[in-house]
């Protein structure tokens, strides 16, 4: 039975996906390197918690009993060693998770699931960090995870039935839908994703239409319930560019990065956590940086 679970990483993902495990019943540890990084996802979390319960979508009880099964922690190894999943949330960088997973293979329990929250990364090559590839998976979690309802779950090479059954089990356990997949580079929704945000940066640079034009073209037009830019600025242009990076090795020049985009990113214009991407958050009225 999964009881125990740990993330690792308290950026916006991982506080979102450690949000969603105390919801669900799990006991958590929020792990990171950063003490104040981990005091701003507490104050994140209870934030949460807070409107969940101002708008009807939690009892005080509930929140509060979730609260108390969430912990923070900068001890990887001693969380990892009482887990029985474990999900990493770190930056999409490959040594990065090579160090974090090369750790869980030394100090997380055998019947562990090592599941990596990645939208583009091989859980294969991510599993072959461990002595025990078979116990790795993707758990692709969507920002933000306390309102997103979907999991996209993603077999490795190596990924036994009984892991995929057990990431199934837990994401139903924080109230997700699922659907599992076999791993090809950006999976079902960060292909499909990468190449509507990249293509809308084309247009903007070539002058089709003005940002709001195109988001509201596009939300209006295909009934989506954001728009590519704004959606770019929520997840953070420099993630995008990373994913596209990675399709554009992988995959070929149609994942190409429009050079506009590859711009904002060299400016530190990354999005809301910036305050300035394609939009410009320091403004009341939200509007366009020029």
């Amino acid at each position: 039975m999964l009881q125990n679970a740990v993330v690792i990483g308290s950026g916006v993902m991982g506080r979102g996906i450690a949000y969603v495990c105390a919801v669900g019943g799990f006991e958590v540890q929020l792990v990171d390197v950063n003490e104040d990084q981990l005091e701003n996802a507490k104050k994140e979390i209870d934030s949460i918690f807070s409107k969940a319960v101002s708008r009807g979508k939690l009892s005080q009880e509930n929140a509060s009993a979730a609260q108390e099964r969430l912990s923070y922690t900068v001890h990887l190894t001693a969380a990892a060693s009482g887990a029985d999943i474990v999900i990493e949330a770190v930056p999409e960088n490959i040594e990065i998770k090579r160090a974090v997973f090369e750790e869980l293979d030394h100090s997380a329990p055998d019947h562990c699931v090592l599941a990596t929250n990645t939208s583009t990364m091989s859980p294969t090559e991510i599993g072959s960090f461990t002595k025990r590839p078979h116990k790795v998976i993707a758990m692709h979690f969507f920002n933000p995870v306390h309102s997103m309802p979907l999991v996209e779950i993603v077999r490795g090479h190596e990924t036994d039935y009984e892991t995929v059954e057990l990431a199934k089990e837990a994401a139903v356990k924080m109230g997700k839908e699922t659907v599992t997949v076999n791993e090809f580079p950006g999976f079902v929704t960060s292909r499909i994703s990468a190449m509507i945000g990249n293509e809308a940066f084309y247009m903007l640079q070539e002058g089709v239409g003005t940002p709001e034009d195109i988001d509201k073209a596009i939300k209006l037009g295909l009934n989506f319930p954001m728009g590519p830019f704004e959606l770019g600025d929520l997840v953070g242009l420099d993630t995008r560019l990373n994913n596209l990076n990675y399709l554009h090795k992988t995959l070929g020049e149609k994942y190409r990065p429009a050079p506009l985009l590859v711009k904002y990113v060299k400016a530190g214009r990354l999005g809301r956590k910036s305050g300035k991407g394609v939009y410009d958050y320091t403004t009341e009225d939200n509007g366009v940086k020029k």
